[in-house]
């Protein structure tokens, strides 16, 4: 049987690596630079150049230039359109981190809304604005009309009809 066609996977493929997702993170934050990224994550000055590279060619980030008074052109990083709708994903793992990893005491990092304080949390809402438990309970997977055209094609009897 063929694996499984799926977004998650496609997506892991453009930042289903750690630094892609800790970049993420800093550009999130505000971190726009080459080395202020480097400080903040701990990539190696190569890695963290690859990643940026794969990030603006996937369409996630966004390469300017700026340059301070006599110094040569560098670049910053801003989120995409694409970008920005990772950041329920990054909240996602920071919530569980959070949660399951943090340890002892508060958690290292606590987003809050600008406008009125209150913290930020992930969460899933169906199109009706049902929120739906956090054990995940309630979804079922519904395969589109060409899996389910490879699903009966996969499943027949050998040898046809």
């Amino acid at each position: 049987m063929p694996p499984r066609i799926c977004s998650v996977a496609r997506t892991l493929e453009v930042v289903g690596e750690r630094w892609s997702l800790l970049v993420l993170r800093e550009v999130f934050l505000g971190v726009r630079r080459f080395d202020p990224i480097r400080e903040a994550t701990g990539a190696p000055r190569a890695v963290l150049a690859e990643r940026l590279r794969d990030l603006v060619a996937a369409g996630v980030l966004d390469r300017r230039e700026y340059r301070e008074p006599g110094t040569r052109v560098r670049h910053e990083y801003h989120l995409t359109p694409a970008g920005r709708e990772l950041q329920p994903v990054l909240t996602a793992l920071m919530q569980w981190g959070d949660r399951h990893l943090a340890g002892p005491g508060q958690p290292p990092l606590e987003l809050r809304h600008a406008d009125c304080g209150g913290r930020v949390r992930t969460a899933l809402v169906c199109e009706e604005g049902h929120t739906l438990p956090d054990t995940g309970t309630g979804l079922r997977p519904v395969p589109r009309a060409g899996d389910r055209d490879r699903a009966t094609r996969d499943s027949a009897p050998a040898g046809g009809s």
